[in-house]
């Protein structure tokens, strides 16, 4: 054990304790605002309602707290107990190209990972959906999916890993900003598929059918200066009673998308103002600065590996004797999110901010009061809580707390 070894495990298990004590923090304010709703949703939400929602999310937060034990073990076991070490030996044996043994060290590490979190997956689909009626995936189902998006894993993963370590070992002292190009190139090519390869593998998509909606919106959209491939229904209730909207793809291939369960719950001004929310995502180049953001970070990333590959330390305090470049990526891609965690909040603010402009956008375009009436049937057909411990949601929350944004969506409405 050196220096490093102290460091890692010290901010493995700060993390940990900050993440349970978020934990605690949340279970604390759901459970005492259990015996009321909020006067803001009294009129729309129900207190059978309210409390379906605090349970539900107090049953996740049981199920988290385990997760976040079970990850802390399995990345112990991966480095310091030895686990990293004892798979590269395996692949050893297999006496082929170093390229190749790195490649398929990598992906065992991810796919034994992967396997290894299936019965929390299984708990929470089968054990916390199913209890709370959004389940409405059947095991077959279930299994069929873990299988595609294991081969669909393969399929993307190991051309990708495979050029990185290729880059490491023939491009030189700058490989790490060949592999940056990589990696942007890769982005795209996956942000530009998903909507018309990817997706369609899991879910079915269909032509929004509504033909006086479809006018509705595709006035919006034009007003908007938005266009895209379509508008699209998909079906969502297939797998979860869970709704939601989402535009995918970029360029030409943008595609807007709409689940079955959102559109059955929502009148025709609700939905053209969640769609004019999405729309604000787009005005404000939200998924560019997104997307940009990633670029900086996986640049910043890949020079710190570019140095660490060369550090001694860096292997032994993690419990590691062999050093090459499949070792040192392994490592890296493990325990990145060691050190990452304490920078959630940043990005959540962001995130925050982002949604903040979308629903002033929609406000601009749509109808305020009608995004309020849908967001709290989101609420209440989600069972999202309404009351969120304030500094949980600063380190979690991608989206305002449910109170503070209606509050502030009903601004608009005042100005």
């Amino acid at each position: 054990m050196n220096l490093f070894t102290w460091i890692f495990l010290i901010l493995l298990a700060g993390g940990a304790l900050l993440e349970h004590w978020l934990l605690w923090r949340q279970a604390r304010a759901v459970r005492n605002h259990r015996g009321q709703v909020p006067a803001a949703f009294a009129e729309r939400i129900t207190l059978a309602q309210h409390q379906k929602a605090a349970d539900y999310t107090l049953a996740r937060i049981r199920v988290e707290r385990i997760t976040l034990l079970f990850n802390a073990l399995l990345l112990l076991g991966w480095t310091l107990g030895g686990g990293l070490e004892v798979l590269y030996h395996l692949w050893q044996q297999t006496r082929w190209p170093a390229l190749w043994q790195g490649t398929g060290l990598l992906i065992s590490v991810l796919g034994i990972s992967t396997l290894l979190e299936l019965p929390i997956s299984l708990w929470r689909t089968f054990g916390i959906e199913e209890r709370f009626g959004f389940n409405r995936s059947s095991l077959r189902q279930f299994i069929s999916d873990q299988i595609l998006q294991l081969g669909l894993m393969l399929i993307i993963s190991i051309p990708l890993v495979t050029s990185i370590l290729w880059l490491m070992g023939e491009a030189g002292r700058l490989w790490w900003l060949a592999a940056w190009g990589v990696w942007i190139l890769f982005t795209l090519s996956i942000t530009w598929a998903y909507p018309t390869l990817i997706a369609p593998l899991f879910n079915k998509f269909t032509p929004l059918e509504d033909q006086q909606l479809k006018t509705r919106l595709e006035s919006l959209l034009e007003r908007c200066g938005f266009h895209s491939r379509g508008m699209f229904v998909m079906d969502g209730s297939k797998r979860s009673a869970h709704g939601n909207a989402y535009f995918s793809g970029f360029g030409r291939n943008k595609r807007i998308v709409f689940f079955d369960t959102l559109l059955e719950g929502l009148t025709g001004d609700e939905i053209e103002a969640v769609l004019a929310h999405e729309l604000g995502h787009f005005k404000y180049h939200h998924v560019i600065k997104g997307m940009l953001v990633m670029a900086l970070v996986s640049l910043l990333g890949l020079t710190l590996l570019g140095w660490l590959r060369q550090q001694a330390w860096f292997f032994t305090g993690l419990g590691v004797s062999v050093q090459n470049d499949a070792m040192a990526l392994s490592l890296f891609l493990l325990v990145i999110p060691v050190f990452s965690t304490f920078f959630t909040p940043v990005f959540s603010a962001l995130s925050r901010r982002h949604e903040f402009q979308a629903d002033d956008y929609a406000a601009s375009q749509a109808s305020a009061k009608s995004l309020i009436s849908g967001l709290v049937k989101m609420y209440r057909d989600n069972a999202s809580t309404l009351t969120p411990d304030p500094l949980y949601s600063a380190f979690h929350h991608s989206h305002p707390p449910a109170s503070v944004r209606i509050a502030h969506l009903s601004s608009r409405i005042e100005r």
